[in-house]
């Protein structure tokens, strides 16, 4: 079975990222699967693969914006900042909340904030990930972050139970956002340890929940010999880089890998497509030359 193309699939609780890449991979029988941005084990949500001829283009996914759905159980906090850690600090809430001041702090997220990724995170310093130094009980500097939040809301009451409180948020941001971090930041705000207590992933970039798969979907098309009705064209996956269009002649010139004056795109990045509307490429300002792109990735069908 030949598959090439995005499967959006919704990655279930209890598995990593990498559990998900290596069960497609059994599943498909292909060692050219890839996901574009690691979603925690506990987080359930929208986790786009590329399969096949597709895995050229993981690049280009993982700066997508995201958007999700959490929810923030403030009056204590954890190791991980979520759910699945030890308890840190407690402070019970004597008083419930103004709904209005909980979200008028929540405005202050709004735009470009600071962050400072959770030890327990992939993020590498002196060549390690965070969550290895965590593991052994060694707490390191951890280089802080620009992130941007482009909305957050409070979508749920505010519940209160045995001196703690919890709501859920929708939240819409860049990539490189540590929603636990931002939860834990909501509730220093309030003045309270906090800890995200549960999320979703509902978008990334162009592909939203709605259309994902289980693996239970994927394994239902594959017995019926229909697995590749899930996949969406590479093209999906690409569709935020500007388009061009070219002729017979500049189609010739871009399959050779030809370096082409800028002058004939306008654009520092773009994809490439023939007359009949099949994708050739990628292209980019070339780096030394002045005046002149170069192909970033080749992508037509017959250089696979």
């Amino acid at each position: 079975m030949d598959m090439t193309g995005i499967l959006p699939l919704a990655k279930p609780r209890g598995m990593t990222s990498h559990d998900c890449v290596a069960k497609l991979r059994r599943l498909l029988k292909t060692k050219k699967v890839g996901h574009t941005g690691t979603l925690d084990p506990d987080v359930y949500g929208v986790l786009p693969v590329c399969i096949g001829h597709a895995t050229k283009v993981v690049q280009y996914m993982s700066d997508y914006p995201k958007a999700y759905e959490g929810e923030v159980t403030i009056g204590f906090s954890t190791t991980t900042e979520d759910r699945s850690g030890d308890t840190v600090e407690t402070k019970t809430i004597q008083q419930p909340f103004v709904e209005a001041v909980v979200d008028q702090v929540l405005a202050t997220f709004v735009g470009e904030i600071k962050q400072i990724p959770p030890m327990y995170s992939a993020v590498k310093v002196r060549g390690k990930r965070l969550y290895e130094y965590a593991r052994a009980g060694i707490t390191v500097e951890r280089p802080e972050r620009t992130v941007t939040i482009f909305s957050l809301e409070r979508m749920s009451d505010i519940v209160y139970e045995e001196g703690v409180c919890r709501f859920r948020f929708n939240v819409s941001c860049s990539k490189g956002t540590y929603v636990r971090t931002l939860a834990v930041d909501i509730g220093k705000a309030l003045g309270y340890p906090a800890h995200m207590s549960d999320l979703v992933r509902t978008k990334s970039g162009p592909f939203s929940l709605e259309e994902c798969f289980t693996f239970t979907e994927l394994e239902e098309r594959l017995e019926q010999g229909e697995g590749s009705s899930l996949l969406l064209p590479i093209e999906t996956a690409i569709s935020d880089i500007p388009r061009v269009q070219v002729n017979k002649e500049i189609e010739e010139k871009i399959r050779h890998g030809a370096v082409l004056p800028q002058k004939w795109f306008n654009h520092p990045r773009f994809t490439v497509y023939n007359e009949e509307g099949a994708l050739l490429a990628i292209y980019k300002a070339h780096p030394s030359k002045d005046g002149f792109v170069k192909p970033e990735k080749m992508l037509a069908n017959d250089q696979q």
